[in-house]
């Protein structure tokens, strides 16, 4: 800044936007007057100027500034006591009168402005806290200037931090028409204005374009990816049995992650439905899970540096993302009812055919997973700062019919055993090695039942599951392979509790295990017990 632009800003006679002091120490009322100027209250987007060695006649009375000065008079922008952080500039000007110390601040877009929890304005050459109605009137201001956070100006970006090419060549024709396109010869960053990825006031990008075009969203945004974890078992207890980080660009990442979706997740298997026929079941509908991934994605706070978690458990699946219901949705009138937090990155994916934005897709969620065998996503909106949805695993619910009917097919000399009491004067018709009431039966066998379920598995799959089991002491943690067949599987084989599905080769790798009916039977009287406990 030149002695004459001094002198320009010194002459200004609109006495909202100066503020002349010959103090140095009132770090209060310098704070005060950068929050005011911030704050806008006339709304004309002019900056407003804090100097310092200046008197209120417009007389530069001979300040010396020197470095102490500066860094104490800078340290205000990020020292957090004025909030959202002010965009200013400090700079010292040389006069043959003295040194003047000037503070330019700009109109924030996030009002109201608070200075240690106050909000001040300027009303002519006044300062004074605001009022509830000139609060609510800045709080409008903010909507109606900036109406969803993807729509504010990333200030620290620049156009090299977003992919142009991208931008010109895949989106761009999805956007416009292309005649309107071909005789667009207005500058890349009007064309770029016009789609809502660059603010020209600023110029600089929009976080929109950031997040669906840059080339290092999360430089910006440190929590904009999907973080993928595999549990074993029933919640995070569990052993990490696979683990990914889903980052860039949603333009890059989206695609990467709907291959692992399909891939990685979806899994399917066949059931025989009758003697000649089967059918395959998916332990999830690979377009139900997509859907509930694309809205976290476009619904998320992009601000939070939670990332957006997809966790998948044994039985479960469950997609978090950052932000709770948003606008106009509710818990009261959700889903029928919905809203947008980033409009620009809802419409750019609608254009690539991600999302349709018809309000339907929690109803198309619901019909797919009953169509699958799957029971209705649950969707938890209590919490404030995250929106959690649940999805059961199809194959999980499919077992625990197929273990009903198991359990109702058992032989009949059977039933009495499976008393949900298991009182030991019930226990007669145990197989003679059954004899002990149920719960003197070796909790080692215990939890190879439940870990084996209805389902078969080697010794490998087998061994995995029986360290994760519930019941299992955690002593056992690092039992071996050899010593779980010796010490386990043998003596389970011996009781007549579980059975090799292919005894004619013991030794091979590919065996598997399954349960008996005895085994089946204690299996039965486990979860009785269970449910009759959890019914007390």
């Amino acid at each position: 800044m030149t002695e004459k632009e001094l002198r320009d800003i010194i002459a200004i006679d609109e006495s909202y936007r100066i503020e002349r002091t010959v103090s140095t120490g009132n770090m209060d009322k310098f704070q005060e007057a950068i929050c005011a100027f911030a704050n806008d209250m006339p709304g004309k987007r002019q900056k407003g100027y804090l100097l310092i060695g200046v008197y209120d006649d417009g007389r530069i009375n001979g300040l010396k500034v020197d470095d102490t000065l500066m860094k104490k008079i800078s340290g205000i922008r990020s020292d957090g006591n004025i909030l959202p952080l002010p965009v200013m500039n400090t700079e010292k000007v040389e006069t043959s009168e003295g040194d003047v110390l000037v503070v330019e601040v700009t109109p924030s877009f996030d009002t109201p402005v608070r200075y240690r929890g106050r909000t001040f304005i300027r009303i002519g050459p006044r300062k004074d806290i605001a009022t509830l109605e000139e609060e609510r009137i800045l709080s409008e201001r903010c909507a109606a200037a900036l109406p969803t956070f993807d729509t504010r100006p990333c200030r620290e970006a620049k156009l090299d931090d977003i992919d142009v090419e991208l931008i010109q060549k895949e989106y761009m024709p999805r956007a416009i028409d292309a005649d309107v396109l071909a005789k667009d010869h207005r500058p890349l960053k009007e064309q770029l204005a016009s789609l809502h990825l660059w603010n020209m006031q600023w110029n600089c990008p929009t976080y929109a374009a950031l997040i669906m075009f840059g080339k290092n969203p999360q430089y910006f945004m440190p929590g904009a990816y999907i973080q993928y974890v595999k549990f074993s078992g029933f919640d995070n207890g569990g052993q990490i049995m696979n683990e990914r980080k889903f980052e860039g660009n949603l333009y890059r990442m989206l695609p990467r992650l709907e291959n692992f979706i399909n891939d990685g997740i979806i899994t399917k298997r066949p059931v025989p439905v009758s003697t000649l026929r089967e059918r395959d079941i998916y332990n999830y509908p690979e377009k139900a899970i997509r859907e509930l991934v694309m809205n976290a994605v476009m619904h998320r706070d992009y601000q939070s540096n939670t990332p957006t978690r997809l966790y998948q458990y044994d039985d479960r699946i469950e997609i978090m993302n950052p932000g709770g219901l948003y606008g106009n949705a509710r818990p009261d009138n959700f889903p029928n009812v919905n809203d947008y937090r980033n409009n620009v990155v809802a419409g750019i994916l609608k254009s690539f055919n991600y999302v349709n934005m018809f309000n339907h897709g929690i109803r198309d969620v619901q019909a797919l997973l009953a169509e699958n065998g799957n029971s209705q996503a649950e969707f938890n909106v209590d919490y404030i700062t995250v929106f959690l949805a649940t999805v059961k695993d199809a194959e999980t619910l499919e077992a625990e019919n197929i273990r009903q009917q198991l359990f109702e097919n058992l032989q009949p000399n059977l039933q009495p055993n499976l008393q949900p009491n298991l009182q030991p004067n019930l226990q007669p018709n145990l197989q003679p090695n059954l004899q002990p009431a149920l719960q003197d039966i070796d909790i080692k066998y215990k939890s190879l039942i439940l870990s084996i379920n209805i389902y078969e598995f080697n010794a490998k799959d087998l061994l995995q599951r029986y360290l994760t089991c519930n019941h299992l002491a955690t002593q056992l943690a690092t039992l071996s392979r050899q010593a779980f067949s010796k010490s386990v599987l043998r003596p389970a084989i011996d009781c007549g509790y579980i059975k090799m599905l292919y005894p004619d080769k013991p030794n091979s790798r590919n065996q598997k295990y399954q349960l008996t009916e005895t085994g089946l039977q204690i299996l039965k009287a486990l979860y009785d017990q269970e449910n009759c406990q959890t019914d007390e």
